[in-house]
């Protein structure tokens, strides 16, 4: 049989595994011009909570009682497809189930010699793809300035940071605990870094440990570290606006500081960055970042979590800062 993970709820709030519904189906079997993929390496993302919601955005919601899906990386066990063989591994947006047929489309063979193959959902994957071309598409950062970084412990704010350091920027990273402000300092080298949970005042502190300002701010959480962030601007300074997770799980729309003023008087950018937008600069971006890893300049850590049926409890967890690093389920 094949176990499948279906939406049984949209939740109110925060997930919770009230949320997903186990299922078993019959092993599918790949009809002709198909392949039979084995889920092997399952990505859990924040974004994923935007598409429980039954509303409009650049991706299409989950159904209520179809399965959710994500990144994963999986094994060719069946092919009836010239393009794939048996034993490849591919990598794409697949359905949280332990067996699925595809007819290839949207699947990329990934090397597992090359790398490993987890790598592929994260400092090889989406995760640092975005990193990248967030930088590179809206940031631009250029050597001597100082590029901040919120979620910065995170998988996409880890990889952020060390390529303004690649790029000669000073770096500042926002975290929310004491080991992982260690731990992106000492691992990443960021050349500061703010606890949000142990300061009151986020304007001061990014003002502290940014006295010459800030030029590039590389948002992961948006909220009241957005605002403080913008109030630390730079004349021509630039935000990429890549994620908000701290409020993904409210209820309402909150109303913050306006912003206008601030953006006019410094002449800012803020731009919301979608990576799927830029689909055609994934294989340079990854081919760079691969470059990276070689030449030892790319460092990552990934939380790794074994079960397919600790899917949705990792996912959960993404959003109480469980994860050091990628969040990643091991099938």
């Amino acid at each position: 049989m094949n176990q499948v993970i279906l939406l049984k709820n949209r939740p109110i709030g925060n997930p919770s595994l009230k949320d997903f519904e186990f299922t078993e189906q019959e092993k599918p079997q790949p009809a002709e011009g198909e392949i039979l993929l084995k889920t092997k390496y399952v990505s859990v993302d924040p974004y994923l909570r935007g598409r429980m919601r039954d509303e409009k955005s650049y991706i299409a919601p989950f159904e209520i009682g179809k399965p959710l899906e994500s990144g994963i990386i999986a094994e060719v066990v069946k092919s009836n497809n010239k393009n794939f063989q048996k034993g490849d591994f591919v990598n794409g947006i697949l359905q949280w189930k332990q067996f699925q047929t595809s007819n290839g489309t949207g699947l990329n063979k990934v090397d597992r010699n090359k790398a490993p193959l987890k790598a592929y959902l994260g400092v090889l994957g989406l995760t640092g793809i975005t990193a990248y071309l967030g930088l590179d598409k809206i940031g631009n950062p250029k050597k001597g300035e100082t590029l901040l970084v919120s979620g910065a412990a995170g998988a996409v704010g880890s990889i952020a940071g060390q390529i303004g350091k690649i790029k000669g920027c000073r770096v500042v990273g926002i975290a929310g605990s004491e080991e992982k402000i260690d731990r992106i300092q000492e691992k990443f080298g960021f050349d500061a870094a703010i606890n949000y949970k142990a300061t009151d005042n986020m304007k001061k502190a990014i003002a502290a440990a940014c006295p010459n300002g800030v030029d590039v701010y590389f948002d992961n959480v948006g909220g009241e570290i957005l605002d403080a962030a913008l109030a630390n601007m730079n004349k021509f300074g630039r935000v990429i606006n890549c994620g908000a997770i701290s409020l993904y799980n409210q209820t309402k729309i909150q109303t913050g500081p306006r912003v206008e003023p601030l953006l006019i008087k410094n002449s800012i950018l803020m731009q919301g960055f979608i990576v799927r937008d830029f689909v055609k600069d994934f294989g340079p971006a990854q081919k760079q970042l691969g470059k990276w890893m070689e030449e030892d300049k790319l460092n990552y850590l990934e939380t790794v979590v074994e079960g397919f049926e600790s899917i949705p409890q990792a996912f959960i967890d993404l959003f109480d800062g469980k994860n050091k690093g990628k969040m990643i389920v091991v099938v």
